[in-house]
C-alpha cells in the first residue's frame, strides 16, 4: 500500500510553519496515542503514520528533500524496514509539543529519551558508512529495479563473536577507572579550567582487552565480501542517493553498523535524452514524408510502439509530443513526462541512378518555389550575433 502524503496526514498545506506543523502533529498524537486507544491498532498505525510525518516536514533538511523527490528522498533517513520510533528525534521536545502530558508518551519511546538506548560502547564504536555508485539505463530508470551488488565489508569476527577479545575477558580502564571520560584541567587567564574528555586508554569504553583476539587482533570485526540487494525506485535520477541503514561497516567490537549510501549514476541511452521527467529523441523523415505527411513510430521505454502522425509540409525541427509517455516521478506512477521528438529532414547521400532522374525532375518544381530567405531569418539571425558580441 502507498504512503499517503505527509502534508495530507498532518492536515496542513505546502507552505505550513513550523507551529503550524507542530500543532497539527499534537492534535493528531494526542488522538490517536495507544494509551488513549487501547487495543486499536488503526490508531497505533495512524498514531505511528503522525509521526513520522512529523518527523520529516519538522526537519529543514528533510523536509526539503521530500518536497523535492517525495517519499525516496526521505526513506533512505530510515531503516530498510521504513519509520520506527527509533528513527523520531523530537522525543526531548514532548514539554513544547504535549505540554503536561508528555509522562504518558514516555514508555511508548523507552523513557523519553529519544532514539533506542544503546550502549556507550556502540555509539563510539559506530561503524564506518561505505559509499558506492550504481549506474542505471534509462530503462531501468523507467520501470525501477532491484539490482544486487558484490561489496566488501567489515564484519563481526565469528572467533571472539565481535569481542576483540580471545578469551572474552576485559578488565575496566585504571585512568578512567571505567567511566570512559577523564577530566583534564588546564591553566588560563581566567584561572584553573576544567573539562571532560574521552579517555585515551580505553577511547571512551571504560575497559581494556588484556588478550587480543588472534583473528581480528581486537578489533572484534574481520574483513568479508557480501551480496546487497537495492531497491531503486523508478523514476529516480543521476546524483540522488539510496541510504541503507545498517548495512555498511560493522562497528568495532559489537559497535552499531554504519550505513551504505548508493549514489545513482545514469547511462546514456541510444535513443533518448533525459530532461527532468521528459525524454527527448530525434526521428529522422525523407523528403516524401515531409512533403505528403505519413506516419512514424516511436518505441517507448515500455517497448511499446506508437504511430506518430506527420502532417503534410512538414520542416526540420518540428516538436511532436507524446503525453504522459516519458518518465514518472519518484514513488508517484501516476504523474510522467512526455516524450518530446524531433523530426529531421534526411538529404539521402548515395541515391541510384533511377532517384537521381526523379530528383533531377523536381528541379522545375522547385523552381517555382520561393527559396529566399526571408526576413525573419535575418531579424533571428541579427539578434543573435547581437547576444553574442554584447
Amino acid at each position: 500500500m502507498s504512503k499517503r502524503d505527509y502534508y495530507e496526514v498532518l492536515g496542513v498545506e505546502k507552505n505550513a510553519d513550523e507551529s503550524t506543523i507542530k500543532n497539527a502533529y499534537r492534535k493528531l498524537a494526542m488522538k490517536y496515542h495507544p494509551d488513549k486507544n487501547p487495543d486499536n491498532k488503526d490508531a497505533e498505525e495512524k498514531f505511528k503514520e503522525a509521526a513520522e510525518a512529523y518527523e520529516v516536514l519538522s526537519d529543514s533538511d528533510k523536509k526539503a528533500k521530500y518536497d523535492q523527490f517525495g517519499h525516496a528522498g526521505v526513506d533512505g533517513q530510515f531503516g530498510s524496514g521504513g519509520f520506527n520510533w527509533s528513527d523520531f528525534t523530537h522525543t526531548a521536545d514532548f514539554s513544547d509539543i504535549f505540554g503536561g502530558f508528555e509522562s504518558i508518551f514516555g514508555s511508548f519511546f523507552g523513557g523519553g529519551g529519544g532514539r533506542s538506548s544503546r550502549s556507550r560502547t556502540e555509539q563510539l564504536n559506530k561503524g564506518e558508512d561505505l559509499r558506492i555508485e550504481l549506474s542505471l539505463t534509462l530503462k531501468e530508470i523507467y520501470n525501477g529495479v532491484t539490482k544486487t551488488v558484490k561489496i566488501s565489508t567489515k564484519d563481526t569476527c565469528e572467533k571472539c563473536k565481535g569481542s576483540g577479545s580471545k578469551d572474552g575477558k576485559t578488565a575496566t580502564c585504571t585512568q578512567c577507572n571505567g567511566q570512559g571520560q577523564i577530566r583534564q584541567v588546564r591553566q588560563s587567564f581566567f584561572g584553573n579550567m576544567q573539562t571532560i574528555v574521552t579517555c585515551p586508554s580505553c577511547n571512551g569504553e571504560g575497559k581494556i582487552i588484556e588478550k587480543k583476539c588472534d583473528e581480528c587482533h581486537g578489533d572484534g570485526r574481520i574483513n568479508k565480501t557480501k551480496d546487497i540487494k537495492i531497491k531503486v525506485p523508478a523514476g529516480i535520477a543521476e546524483g540522488q542517493y539510496i541510504r541503507m541503514r545498517g548495512e555498511g561497516n560493522k562497528g568495532r567490537r559489537n559497535g552499531v553498523s554504519g550505513d551504505i549510501l548508493v549514489m545513482i549514476r545514469e547511462k546514456d541511452d541510444d535513443t533518448f535524452i533525459r530532461d527532468g521527467n521528459n525524454l527527448i529523441g530525434e526521428h529522422p523523415i525523407s523528403f516524401s514524408t515531409a512533403a505528403l505527411g505519413g506516419e512514424i513510430l516511436v518505441t517507448t521505454l515500455a517497448d511499446e510502439k506508437l504511430k506518430v502522425k506527420i502532417p503534410k509540409g512538414t520542416q526540420t525541427g518540428k516538436i511532436f509530443k507524446l503525453r504522459g509517455k516519458g518518465l514518472p516521478e519518484v514513488n508517484n506512477e501516476r504523474y510522467r513526462g512526455d516524450i518530446i521528438i524531433r523530426v529531421t529532414v534526411v538529404t539521402p547521400t548515395n541515391i541510384s541512378s533511377e532517384e537521381a532522374k526523379l530528383y533531377e525532375k523536381l528541379k522545375d518544381f522547385d523552381a517555382k518555389h520561393d527559396l529566399s530567405p526571408k526576413k525573419s531569418f535575418w531579424e533571428k539571425l541579427g539578434t543573435r550575433l547581437n547576444d553574442f558580441f554584447l
